[in-house]
């Protein structure tokens, strides 16, 4: 005999909240909603979760089948609960979040697109999904003072001044750069190459690249980075 639960119980969605960076701006992976509610919308890639799948596994396929993005590491931030942010019934959803570098992108399955957009260019969001993005920005911007998240953001090998915009658009503020490259050559988390790039006509840059082991060191030890 099959039991039945005897109290009613919201269907559960998971919504996905993937930030990338362009060199210059923080960026966010929106698709515009095909059906109703809210159709034309825009919003974050999420659905409803099968019965045989974990929240998790239920966002990777909904952000695969949305808009073509594969293999991105996401993490839990938030679940928002509050009983009237679905019109259609009573929905829960568990969100996460992502770092990716950018990538083509395309609208699939009840997405008629999928964009990316500046963080500070947002258009008007379905359902409750600003109040997502600004759960995610914040959660976003705790982890940097304990992750280094130019490993998921940048190329391999970079500019000190490519990092600084990094850590700028996420943190919405503005660094001394010579203060910022002080704190970095601190840490001793970045190892400097042979090659150089000529982003103006007045100075060569080196490039850079991350040095995981010296950050797993720090990790262990406790790591925070303070600004």
């Amino acid at each position: 005999m099959t039991y039945c639960y005897k109290y009613p119980h919201p269907s559960v969605t998971t919504d996905c909240v993937i930030f990338g960076f362009d060199g210059t701006k923080l960026k966010v992976l929106l698709v515009k909603r095909a059906l109703e509610p809210f159709q034309g919308r825009w919003a974050f890639p999420g659905g409803f979760m099968k019965m045989d799948e974990s929240a998790e596994e239920g966002a990777l396929r909904e952000l695969q089948e949305e808009t073509g993005l594969q293999g991105a590491y996401i993490r839990q931030f938030h679940t928002f609960t509050a009983p009237n942010r679905d019109p259609r019934e009573r929905v829960i959803t568990i969100a996460y979040y992502a770092l990716v570098r950018m990538q083509e992108v395309k609208g699939g399955d009840d997405a008629a697109e999928a964009r990316w957009f500046a963080s500070d260019d947002i258009p008007q969001l379905a359902f409750d999904h600003d109040q997502i993005l600004r759960k995610a920005t914040k959660a976003l911007r705790q982890q940097i003072h304990f992750e280094p998240v130019g490993f998921e953001l940048l190329p391999e090998e970079f500019t000190i001044k490519e990092l600084q915009n990094l850590y700028e658009a996420i943190l919405d503020v503005r660094f001394d750069r010579r203060n910022f490259y002080n704190k970095m050559k601190r840490l001793e988390m970045l190892e400097q190459t042979n090659e150089t790039v000529n982003p103006s006509n007045k100075k060569e840059a080196f490039l850079f690249r991350f040095n995981k082991a010296k950050y797993e060191e720090l990790k262990q030890k406790g790591f925070k980075l303070e600004f």
